[in-house]
């Protein structure tokens, strides 16, 4: 799907102090700017926001950060914020936005400075020659060990087979192992109890499509 446009964006992330895009502001500094020590969990590619926005909500005792590359998306999350407020719901205190991509993170975290990493129907890349840009690839895998804490863990989710099996391909090669899978998250249970659905989740899954989870550690 072809990404809008949005001619204003670049202007009103950068002028918004919810957002950073500079790894001088941020690298080793996330303690500082969010005013507290507390555990750090970040999503890649966050869209719209719902996700950590819910996230955030709901836990008030951890730091989040949604990473995204494009500021016409970043900035619908920026607006949803205001809304809320606007309408005199809670906004969460504990989120911040991060204009970059996700193989510059290591230039935006330090080393062992993130507890979680959460991936969400990230773009599928379906053609073989792009496999390597697909965020569950190896070499996206050996970015992200280079921010997480030594026990830290990423959990992926999409409705995409394809993606979900080479993901999947990718964790034993890579060197990391596997804590939870399933190809139908939401019959299960337990798991269920504590997600919280994207716009695509809710989306796909109306549609009938069977949400597929991982979560994984480095060995």
């Amino acid at each position: 799907m072809r990404l809008r446009n949005i001619p204003w964006a670049r202007e009103a992330v950068a002028a918004d102090s919810r957002c950073f895009d500079s790894p001088d502001n941020t690298k080793g500094c996330w303690h500082r700017i969010f005013g507290r020590k507390a555990p750090l969990i970040t999503e890649v590619g966050m869209g719209k926001g719902r996700f950590i926005v819910e996230m955030a909500l709901k836990h008030p005792e951890i730091d989040f950060v949604g990473i995204e590359r494009y500021e016409s998306v970043m900035v619908k999350a920026l607006s949803k914020l205001d809304r809320r407020a606007a309408e005199g719901e809670p906004v969460p205190e504990n989120l911040r936005f991060l204009r970059m991509d996700a193989a510059d993170m290591p230039d935006f975290f330090e080393k062992d400075e993130i507890d979680r990493i959460y991936l969400n129907f990230s773009d599928p890349w379906p053609k073989i020659r792009h496999a390597k840009r697909r965020l569950v690839s190896g070499r996206f895998l050996s970015v992200f060990e280079r921010v997480l804490k030594k026990e830290g863990t990423i959990e992926f989710k999409t409705d995409n087979r394809e993606l979900f099996d080479f993901g999947l391909s990718e964790i034993g090669p890579a060197g990391w192992e596997l804590l939870y899978s399933t190809y139908d998250l939401h019959s299960d249970t337990e798991a269920m109890k504590d997600n919280v659905m994207t716009e695509y989740e809710e989306k796909f899954s109306k549609k009938g499509n069977r949400i597929c989870k991982f979560i994984i550690r480095k060995k």
